[in-house]
């Protein structure tokens, strides 16, 4: 297959040196993670017979798993609950005959093909065709209680749960352009948000902090951070500390987003796909190709910008129609260095 790169410097062969591959199934389609980029990419690669292999990852459904009511979905006028939305994406793609295995990507070789993947540092798979789905991880502050209260008042994305929070007040940690845009988006619904940043100046862009600074529902929490998060069903209250002085406050708000950023679930590629500093899989403008052929990259794993359930999904869409012309267009070239996918 012509344009595979080498493999990088720090390459360790040993994994896959200690694993038979001659005998591994080979698949058309392998897609990595098993969000709504992920599951669309199958639903649409199963429709065209391409019979994909989908390996889930570490949290099967990606972070709708951890969402309560969805209420921004097209198709669901009512909401739904995002665990019982991503069973629904599983049911839908295994009908079109998805293949889903419980299990995480911990290696890859891009450099042959097919494509060599190890799953769980012991499984081999070869794959003609990989869409990476991994999704990004939300940074949290790393309270007990932040992940118990975790879609019962804390949030880390306010486009996606301010709406619930109408006529209350809220809490907000960051001090980026992220957190200015998620705090004047809250102020659409809440009575006041609280900005909490540990430094007495922000990060953010100076329009973004003027905006936010112009906003009469907001107001600055300076050199201070959060050190627990109250209530017993629901937020009811933060606990903040005064980074200067050791003073402890408590705040009364019923709601908590964190806005210190996401990291995107891209490590295993590292070195072999172009990212951004941030660790976001750059791809083609306007496809979800990478710069390895046969190798595509969609959702969040790609996306820093909109990180949205319909956004990944729409990707997962564009993954599965670029792989599936794709393959029809190197099928000689497929054959000749690789048997048909079981």
């Amino acid at each position: 297959m012509q344009g595979l790169p080498s493999r990088p410097a720090d390459f360790d062969l040993a994994p896959f040196e200690r694993l038979d591959f001659s005998s591994a199934d080979v698949h058309s389609v392998v897609v990595v993670g098993s969000g709504p980029a992920g599951l669309t990419a199958a639903l649409y690669t199963g429709r065209a017979n391409l019979s994909p292999v989908v390996i889930q990852g570490p949290e099967p459904g990606g972070q709708l798993i951890t969402t309560t009511d969805v209420e921004n979905y097209p198709g669901f006028p009512e909401g739904i609950m995002g665990p019982d939305m991503m069973r629904k994406f599983e049911e839908q793609a295994s009908r079109f005959g998805a293949d889903l295995r419980y299990g995480m990507v911990t290696a890859v070789d891009f450099s042959v093909y097919p494509f060599r993947l190890i799953v769980d540092e012991e499984r081999p798979l070869l794959a003609e065709s990989v869409i990476i789905s991994t999704g990004a991880s939300a940074k949290y502050i790393g309270l007990p209680n932040e992940q118990r209260l975790l879609g019962r008042g804390v949030s880390a994305c306010a486009t996606c749960d301010g709406a619930f929070f109408r006529g209350v007040e809220l809490a907000i940690v960051g001090g980026g352009d992220t957190a200015m845009e998620e705090a004047l988006f809250l102020t659409r619904f809440a009575t006041k948000v609280y900005v909490i940043h540990r430094r007495d100046e922000l990060r953010a862009s100076k329009i973004m902090a003027e905006r936010a600074m112009a906003n009469e529902k907001i107001e600055f929490v300076w050199n201070s951070q959060v050190v627990d998060v109250l209530g017993e069903t629901d937020v009811e209250g933060i606990a903040l500390e005064n980074v200067r002085t050791g003073e402890v406050t408590q705040l009364d708000v019923k709601g908590l987003f964190v806005a210190i950023g996401h990291k995107p679930n891209t490590d295993v590629f590292k070195g072999w796909l172009p990212m951004n500093d941030a660790g976001y899989i750059e791809t083609v403008k306007g496809s979800t190709y990478t710069n390895i052929p046969g190798v595509f990259a969609c959702g969040d794993a790609q996306d820093h910008v909109y990180r949205q359930a319909v956004t990944a999904a729409g990707t997962g869409c564009m993954a599965a129609i670029d792989s599936e012309r794709w393959l029809a267009e190197h099928e000689a070239e497929r054959a000749a260095v690789a048997p048909l996918a079981k």
